[in-house]
């Protein structure tokens, strides 16, 4: 019993990562019905970024710096890659620029930082902390409170700020929201920001717990779109459930099974999903008239 409540605790942390890389994704969606498939690789700039910052000015004067270059990176992502995209309506355009900005990300890295894996400071101790006979890292509880206090204070900007609000509205309609003198072009630009904010600052999360380098964001960014399409991309609460259903199932397959196979029950649910409930867990149909 103790070491199952080992997992699902070690299996909360993971899971908190890819639930905070697919509000991202849930991000850009609601505004464009467009994605990000290089979120991955802004995970693994703004790990790199905040390594390269941390030398200079510490780990938490470096957290602003990286949150700056999140929405700089990806206000970068949306005028390149995706709002030609979005107004000549092609969805090839825009899912193959973010793919193929994504690899010039990682080029670029690759050449700057290197191949090989870098090990970045902790800034709290590493030494876990016991309770009730459990071992917790004090980063791991940082992962949690991290990512759960980035998405809820995204979610009071855009109910409670004039710029959020125009985002909600895009989101909601976005023909609607133009006609109302929105400029839905830069909230979509903003929602990109957002996005690659998110994952920026979940790269300087997990990387104390891991190793950062240019390859650490291909496989999270593939996992937490899983989580998008499992919890559902119209649902801020179903990212959450979906990462922490991905992070535990990861966890315990990986200890019970065999490490060779903890990515397999995340994609036999995956498919599950798309067979039975495509809209995703708590996603909603949409019905569109014709």
């Amino acid at each position: 019993m103790q070491i199952l409540a080992q997992l699902i605790v070690s299996g909360i942390a993971v899971g908190m990562i890819y639930g905070v890389i697919a509000f991202g994704y849930q991000l850009t969606f609601a505004t464009s019905k467009t994605l990000n498939f290089g979120q991955g690789e802004a995970l693994m700039l703004g790990s790199l970024v905040g390594l390269t910052a941390v030398a200079y000015v510490g780990y938490w004067a470096m957290l602003p710096i990286v949150l700056v270059f999140g929405l700089m990176q990806g206000a970068v992502v949306e005028r390149l890659g995706v709002r030609r995209a979005i107004e000549t309506r092609s969805e090839a355009g825009w899912i193959m620029a973010t793919i193929a900005l994504g690899i010039i990300f990682k080029n670029l890295a690759e050449n700057i930082w290197g191949r090989d894996a870098l090990k970045f400071p902790s800034p709290l101790p590493e030494a876990p902390i016991g309770f009730m006979g459990v071992n917790v890292l004090p980063m791991e509880i940082a992962i949690v409170v991290g990512a759960l206090g980035l998405m809820l204070s995204i979610e009071l900007f855009n109910r409670r700020s004039i710029y959020g609000k125009a985002v909600v509205a895009t989101a909601n309609d976005r023909d609607a929201a133009g006609l109302m003198g929105i400029d839905t072009s830069l909230a979509i630009s903003f929602s990109y920001a957002l996005s690659s904010m998110t994952a920026a600052f979940a790269g300087v999360l997990v990387a104390p717990v891991t190793l950062t380098g240019a390859s650490m964001g291909g496989a999270l960014g593939l996992k937490a779109f899983a989580v998008a399409i499992i919890g559902g991309l119209s649902s801020g609460m179903g990212v959450v459930v979906g990462g922490l259903i991905l992070g535990v199932t990861e966890t315990l397959t990986g200890y019970y099974i065999s490490t060779g196979y903890k990515d397999v029950p995340g994609l036999v649910l995956l498919l599950l999903v798309l067979s039975f409930k495509p809209s995703g867990l708590f996603g909603k149909a949409a019905i569109k008239k014709v």
